[in-house]
């Protein structure tokens, strides 16, 4: 395979690019709202700052969404990179599931307004950085897809780590939860919130998986 090939997926379609990149944006920025918009839910509830929060990413997934339907035209209309269209597809529209997951998980948050003892905050916030670090690390995974595959597998491999990790604090968490004197209708609602957050973690997971294989298609 030519050099510019492994190095550059793009050639000269300098507007896909940019798209793309646009979108892992707005993917990255999705993620580092979701943080801040727990962080703010565990110290003070379900206040205008978080609704607000709420808001930015509603907005961040509906500008993904209309650059994933511009990427998704462009690839099709303009017959560009035909060889590699729908790993990128593929690729597109499973991470644009992740901003999904923060959105309904946000939401969730705004409706039901679970009360989570002060006790539990600490695993909470250590959940939510661990499914966030996870998705941050499939973004690098997947920007090096397009330019450089040979770096694909490092980031990779953090999105594997910060879900093992995720894993664990989420069994502590449900372990604790359960182990509390708390009533079992209120136990089975905070695990429901557990879930909601750990769900990205593993989503990262599987998508870093798909990406590997797409991957090593590019390469052979």
């Amino acid at each position: 395979m030519e050099l510019t090939k492994r190095i550059s997926l793009f050639g000269r379609t300098r507007a896909l690019e940019k798209e793309i990149d646009d979108f892992l944006d707005k993917l990255s920025q999705g993620s580092l709202l979701f943080k801040i918009a727990i962080r703010v839910y565990l110290n003070d509830g379900c206040t205008p700052d978080f609704e607000t929060k709420l808001h930015d990413v509603n907005k961040m997934e509906s500008d993904a969404d209309h650059l994933r339907r511009a990427i998704e035209t462009k690839l099709y209309a303009q017959t560009l990179i035909p060889e590699s269209r729908g790993d990128v597809l593929g690729l597109i529209e499973n991470l644009d599931k992740l901003l999904n997951l923060y959105e309904g998980s946000l939401w969730a948050f705004s409706i039901e307004k679970p009360d989570i003892p002060e006790e539990f905050h600490h695993d909470f916030e250590n959940l939510t950085d661990m499914s966030v670090q996870a998705a941050e690390s499939l973004v690098l995974a997947s920007r090096a897809f397009f330019r450089n595959p040979d770096a694909v597998g490092d980031h990779n491999h953090k999105v594997m780590f910060f879900e093992k990790e995720a894993d664990k604090v989420s069994s502590k968490l449900k372990h604790a939860i359960f182990g509390s004197d708390l009533h079992l209708s209120r136990k089975t609602h905070l695990r429901n919130f557990v879930e909601h957050i750990d769900n990205v973690a593993d989503l990262a997971e599987d998508i870093a998986d798909r990406l590997a294989i797409y991957t090593i298609k590019r390469t052979i």
